[in-house]
């Protein structure tokens, strides 16, 4: 009896040594991005800062036409305050300067508050599409879009800031949360997605 619980034991330490020297197989999840273009509204724009509207408004839109470019969602995101009445939806206020190259085919998301998953269909639509992994866009980065990041870190997404695409009422603040927050810039997200890496 006691020669075949020895054996067993044996046997057992056996296999876990096998299994410890084995290297570990690391579980892994393709990428599944999605774009969110976070209230780049014309309400708001009059109230940011002229040096990150200036070059955010050309990123926002590069990093747009990197995702439709490799097929992967773009998603609208637009604020109104019901108690306020304002921006009311449907106004020019509440719209997307035409410059910005989002389209009527975009799934939209209107929020009452900052973070976008917030008593919104957001986390819904994402799962519908089998997406895992965000990177944001647009205004304010030290508000709602700031706001949204963690609430999508919350929700269990991978989630990044789009360097050179955010906007807010000071540009210093704005480049102090792409210094704490996980950020990439257009090139290396242009690697990223390539079709090359999937």
């Amino acid at each position: 009896m006691k020669r075949t619980a020895l054996m067993i034991l044996l046997a057992a330490l056996a296999l876990s040594v096998a299994a410890a020297a084995e290297p570990a197989k690391a579980k892994t999840t393709a990428i599944a991005p999605a774009l969110l273009v976070i209230d780049v509204q014309n309400a708001y724009l009059p109230y940011m800062d002229e040096k990150d509207k200036k070059m955010a408004m050309e990123g926002i839109n590069y990093y747009i036409q990197l995702f439709r470019a490799n097929d992967f969602p773009v998603i609208r995101v637009y604020h109104t305050d019901p108690a306020q009445g304002w921006p009311k939806p449907g106004s020019e206020e509440f719209q997307f300067p035409k410059t910005v190259a989002v389209r009527e085919d975009d799934p939209m998301v209107v929020k009452n508050y900052g973070n976008a998953f917030r008593k919104t269909e957001l986390d819904k639509l994402l799962k519908e599409k089998g997406r895992n992994t965000l990177f944001l866009c647009g205004l304010s980065a030290v508000g709602c879009v700031l706001a949204t990041y963690h609430g999508a870190m919350d929700h269990d997404y991978e989630v990044f800031m789009c360097r050179q695409a955010l906007i807010s009422h000071d540009a210093a603040l704005t480049k102090a949360v792409q210094e704490f927050c996980q950020t990439i810039d257009y090139a290396a997200l242009k690697l990223v997605l390539s079709p090359s890496r999937r």
